[in-house]
């Protein structure tokens, strides 16, 4: 086959791809041999299809072409064998036997009969090379990685695993330029010509089937006589918008487009056409069509030699006069046509998730510093990313600032329910401001400076019912906030004193959004109401200018491209249909129609514009992207999965960061190339945050009066942007780091001066991931051993791993190190230590494990009974206690290994005794179930926590309650129901170290009194788990965020941070965090995280430093810390 054959068949293979023929892809993939589709491979595999696998390997090679390829096919052949074994099925194994594996046979005899000879024993696991064969699925995912270097390494496979790097629909363009050219080689080209089948070749002669068709000239009276049509006119040719009662002002056609010397005729329901060539020129360049000729458009092309078609909607032969400047998308004046519609600069790679909690409502990226990301819940919860960090900058929960000001509506309501869904959050264009609409009657300005510094600027009761969409806008020069609502008004608001300046009146039904915008010098504001009706206003008080209907009479949201020069809507109808259009401005109707929305939507359908080039809107669990010029569907994503029906979306100004709501209350942010290098560069940027103040960083704009908060609000201005500041992300090169420090004594030896130590890169301290082959879930529970010889982790799918450390000439002491790795433990006979489930499902266990003192036996549980097993067998020894209750806690006594106390989920304890299986007495006191229990030695007393966030100390001679107390929660932080409270004894056996998500506190244990308390900066997220070091003179925390906090133990002050970015890949797609922390038995800078991804990390300062930052100077005074002092220990110290 020839060369170019052969490309067409990659031309095919992609054209097939992209209309969703998927077996005939891999159909034709086989046939011919050209393109070995390894992710096809993957998952036939994973799933067993090992006809299919054979079947598709037989396109590139047979069983005797090579030794890799026999190879392959005897690995296939042989896991397929086991499996029946597995099974039980013999019939089936011998089958496989003498069919498939038989062939072999005549290279390696003696391996067949061993083969052969494991139909004997009733487990093959006991044949000792097998030992270690686990399930089914880690089998294959082993044989997958093997299988995939044998193929690579074949020669057969050579050139055939690389798919060519073509253009989007490069088959589609290639159709379309001969299309062009046949057009140009006509006798007497017609404007509009008709292709209808692509069979023959094309030709504007009257008898053949690809003729032309000449337009209809039809004319219409001005829009301002045009009568009220009496129904929504089809999709295919919009009727013009509804006129106003009053003819339309000469301030409006300036307003809405540039003004000409020609009427505006209102379009026709006619056929579509060609735009009516102006002049014909001659061929410029022998390859490019010309310029104002027609051109065919055979649904997507990505070349820029490809002419863009014209779908004026039945425009009349007058409109197609027009002026150029004013010409509805012909090609001459046709801006965006130079623009490939290729894919490659949407940002579809998903970087990051961020957990938000609540159900995403709106979002919006700051306008200036492009990484910071605003969000808004159903909750009222409004929270502001830095997506570089993944810092949680900021969080406001919904609260009415000054109650006594409201009207007795609102009070009535929020008596009721004081709770409120936002609509509507939305930067001010200069981004020293922000917007947020709720449910509720109000809305909420905030005014921002940087960093984490938001302040409330202004509360206004803006309508009656919900206020459903926002925005700001500029009339007579001056900030404005526009705000609509369920009362059906409009109203415009001064964004600096709240006072109402406009109230636009007229519509039917709630207003559901507005769109500001200008021309030259001409503000206005397009409203869309629940009714389809879209309205046009002047800031006057002359009423709506236009009154249009929506396309499907539908819920509409109207935006314009970035440049300000064309109008696009996308709404929803209570049918669930979907319409996505452009606007001709001028005319008042529909001059594009985007193809690919589904017909039963769920809510209303979102979208966003970017680059002036694309569109994209949420729809069925995805996003679908369209280019400006082009109503056929691009491409789409589904950002690998778990997106809602409709998601949230919204670009980031330059469009090289898309964020979309999930449907477990997260956020992906996808990127482009560009996107990805904009976040690794901010990610890596890193300064001496000691000597820059805020200011200095992050400077900004002069708000006037908006740089006096209300009463309601207030913020540390000398706090510190986080490491990840924007300013030199958006150009501003002033040298930071000289930049003069705010200290009371400048004057002062700066050397002396104490510093944070920020861990940011994996170069600044000693991380491992222990290695894994077994199937990756979250980590519940982690711990070391006693000796520090070995880490035990109980996964969420009941399976417990271990890892032994070798004595070795790089580990003399066997000890576990972040130096050297470890194995993957596992006995002889191959058998997992697995937790009976029963019949709950091992994500809503509460899973916990113990380890006795001598590392011999581990008691743990995952929702179904407990389970003692062998540490050195992986046996279990016994199970007892089935649920319910179910187990959520365990300890051994500190003296008898045979007493266990169990915190059950109906919140009582129980003491068990194991030699004589017997609860020995219950203990009741707590309201939910128990999450945490510690023995102290010194005290003769244990204490327990529990999701009700209390404490108890039980004397353990008599196991009496001897006094219990509330954790002090912190003010403005509200825990999420049955949160997890964990205890730890101090190495004295005394102090207590209460840990719960919104703190770290120290108690003495006696009488609970707490002596400390620590509350992180909100930015990290909750408190994800913590402990002692071995030492006791740290405390290791993890965040959500996924960084972790080395405490001082004595004054809980921070003293070094450790940022994700030091010990995670920087390619994961997935956000990932700690779920547990443990600290090494006796190394007191070694500490192991156990992650949300199933991976576990251990972790230990370079050996040049020793230990984890330095102490900060001791703080004057003693006592408990305040919420707010906590807060401001968690800030660098200067």
């Amino acid at each position: 086959m020839s060369s170019l054959s052969r490309e067409l068949v990659f031309l095919i293979l992609q054209f097939l791809d992209e209309e969703k023929f998927k077996e005939s892809v891999h159909k034709v993939e086989q046939e011919s041999g050209f393109f070995f589709n390894m992710r096809h491979f993957e998952e036939m595999v994973t799933n067993g299809d090992w006809d299919e696998v054979e079947k598709y390997l037989s396109g590139f090679t047979k069983v005797d072409d090579n030794r890799y390829s026999m190879k392959i096919f005897f690995e296939i052949r042989k896991q397929k064998y086991l499996e029946a074994l597995d099974k039980k099925d013999r019939a089936k194994a011998v089958e496989i036997l003498v069919k498939d594996l038989k062939v072999f046979s005549a290279f390696n005899e003696d391996l067949f009969k061993e083969i052969t000879q494991l139909l004997t024993l009733e487990n093959f696991r006991d044949n000792e090379q097998l030992s270690k064969y686990g399930d089914t699925k880690s089998a294959r995912g082993i044989m997958l990685v093997e299988l995939k270097k044998l193929i690579e390494a074949n020669p057969l496979f050579r050139d055939k695993l690389t798919f060519p790097n073509l253009k989007n629909s490069r088959l589609r363009t290639l159709i379309n330029q001969s299309l062009n050219w046949q057009h140009q080689l006509c006798k007497n080209p017609k404007p509009n010509p008709d292709i209808k089948t692509l069979f023959v070749d094309h030709s504007c002669g009257q008898s053949q089937p690809n003729g032309a068709h000449a337009p209809s000239p039809v004319t219409h009276p001005l829009m301002g006589a045009v009568p009220k049509a009496a129904g929504f006119p089809p999709l295919a040719a919009h009727g013009p918008f509804q006129p106003a009662t009053a003819p339309l002002p000469a301030s409006l056609a300036g307003w809405m487009t540039t003004p000409s010397g020609v009427p505006h005729p209102s379009s026709s329901a006619g056929p579509m056409g060609f735009t009516a060539p102006n002049n014909p020129a001659p061929l410029k360049r022998p390859r490019t069509p010309p310029a104002n000729n027609s051109a065919v458009d055979y649904q997507t092309a990505d070349s820029e030699h490809v002419l863009k078609r014209s779908r004026t909607f039945g425009m009349s032969n007058e409109v197609n006069n027009l002026p150029v400047n004013i010409h509805p998308v012909g090609y001459a004046a046709q801006i965006h046509g130079q623009s490939s519609n290729s894919s490659d600069d949407l940002p579809k790679s998903v970087v990051m998730t961020l957990s938000q909690g609540s159900v995403v409502k709106s979002m919006d990226f700051h306008p200036v510093q492009q990484i910071l990301l605003l969000v808004g819940t159903n909750t009222g919860e409004i929270m502001l990313w830095e997506l570089a960090s993944r810092d949680r900058l900021a969080l406001r929960n919904f609260k009415i600032w000054d109650i006594g000001t409201c009207s007795m509506p609102l009070q009535a309501s929020m008596t009721s329910d004081y709770t409120a869904s936002i609509n509507r959050v939305i930067w001010s264009p200069d981004g020293t401001l922000f917007g947020v609409a709720y449910s509720k009657h109000i809305v909420h300005i905030y005014s921002y400076h940087s960093g984490d510094d938001v302040r409330n600027h202004l509360e206004i009761e803006a309508h009656s019912g919900s206020v459903n969409d926002l925005a700001f806008s500029y009339p007579n020069k001056q900030l404005s906030v526009v705000t609509c609502g369920e009362d059906r008004a409009i109203k415009v608001w001064d964004a600096v004193t709240g006072t109402k300046q406009y109230t636009f009146e007229g519509h039917e039904a709630p207003v559901y959004s507005v769109c500001t915008h200008h021309k030259e010098n001409i503000q206005f504001i397009f409203s869309t109401a629940t009714d389809g009706k879209i309205k046009a206003w002047l800031y006057d008080n002359l009423g709506s200018r236009v009154d249009y209907d929506a396309p499907g009479h539908s819920s509409t949201t109207m935006a314009y491209s970035a440049d300000g020069t064309r109008l696009f809507s996308c709404g929803t109808n209570k049918e669930g249909e979907s319409f996505l259009v452009e606007w001709n401005e001028g005319e008042g109707v529909v001059k594009r129609t985007y193809h690919g929305l589904g017909k039963r939507s769920v809510g209303v359908v979102q979208f966003d514009t970017t680059k002036n080039r694309f569109l994209a809107a949420g729809d069925e669990c995805m996003i679908k992207f369209w280019d400006m010029d082009n109503v056929n569907l691009l491409t789409t994503t589904d950002a690998d999965g778990g997106l809602p029906a409709s998601p949230c979306m919204r670009f980031n100004k330059e469009g090289i960061l898309l964020a979309i709501s999930t449907n477990d209350n997260g956020i992906k942010i996808l990127a482009n190339t560009d996107g990805i290098r904009l976040l690794r560069t901010v990610e890596s940027r890193s300064f001496d945050v000691s000597r820059v103040g805020s200011a200095a960083v992050v400077k900004a704009p002069t708000l006037g009066t908006f740089g006096v908060p209300t009463p309601g609000g207030s913020s540390n201005v000398d706090r510190p942007a986080p490491m990840s500041s924007i300013a030199a992300m958006n150009g501003d090169n002033r040298s930071l780091v000289d930049a003069k420090p705010r200290i009371a004594d400048e004057s002062a030896d700066k050397s002396r001066i104490w510093k944070l130590t920020e861990i940011n890169e994996p170069s600044q301290c000693r991380s491992l991931r222990l290695p894994d082959t077994l199937p990756a879930m979250k980590v519940s529970r982690l711990m070391y051993t006693n000796s520090g010889l070995a880490i035990l982790a109980l996964s969420a799918n009941a399976v417990h791993k271990l890892w032994k450390w070798q004595r070795n000439d790089r580990n003399l002491t066997g000890k576990a190190t972040a130096s050297v790795a470890p194995q993957l433990w596992q006995p002889s006979s191959g058998i997992l230590m697995t937790n009976d489930i029963r019949d709950t499902n091992p994500e809503d266990a509460v899973p916990c494990f113990a380890l006795s003192k001598n590392d011999s036996y581990v008691m743990s549980a995952s929702g179904g009974k407990i389970s003692l097993f062998n540490m050195m067998t992986f046996k279990t020894m016994t199970t007892f206690m089935p649920p319910p209750p179910a187990a959520t806690f365990l300890a051994f006594h500190p003296r008898d290994n045979n007493i266990i106390a169990i915190g059950m989920d109906d919140s009582s304890i129980q003491i068990y005794n194991v030699r004589v299986d017997e609860v020995k007495t219950k203990l009741k006191g707590h309201q939910k179930r128990i999450t945490g229990l510690a023995f102290s030695t010194v005290l003769n007393v244990l204490v327990s926590s529990g999701a009700d966030s209390q404490l108890c100390v039980w004397n353990t001679d008599g196991w009496e309650n001897q006094t219990s107390k509330y954790l002090q929660m912190p003010s403005g932080r509200t825990p999420t129901p049955l949160a997890d409270t964990r205890v730890q004894f101090h190495q004295d056996q005394i102090h207590l170290l209460a840990v719960h998500e919104t703190q770290i506190a120290l108690y003495e244990a006696t009488k609970l009194e707490c002596l400390k308390q620590w509350v992180p900066r909100e930015a990290t997220g909750p408190i994800t788990y913590a402990t002692y070091s071995c030492d006791s003179q740290s405390i290791y925390v993890s965040f959500e965020d996924g960084s972790v906090g080395v405490l001082t133990a004595t004054a809980l002050r921070l003293r070094c941070r450790i940022n994700p970015t030091s010990y995670l890949p920087t390619n994961s797609s997935l956000r990932v965090h700690p779920l547990v922390i443990t600290a090494h038995p006796s190394e007191p800078s070694q500490f192991a995280l156990g992650l949300s991804d199933g991976g576990v990390y251990i972790l230990e300062p370079l050996e040049a430093e020793g230990k984890w930052g330095t102490s900060p100077p001791h703080e004057n005074g003693a006592g408990l810390s305040t919420a707010s002092g906590a807060t401001n220990s968690d800030q660098p110290q200067r």
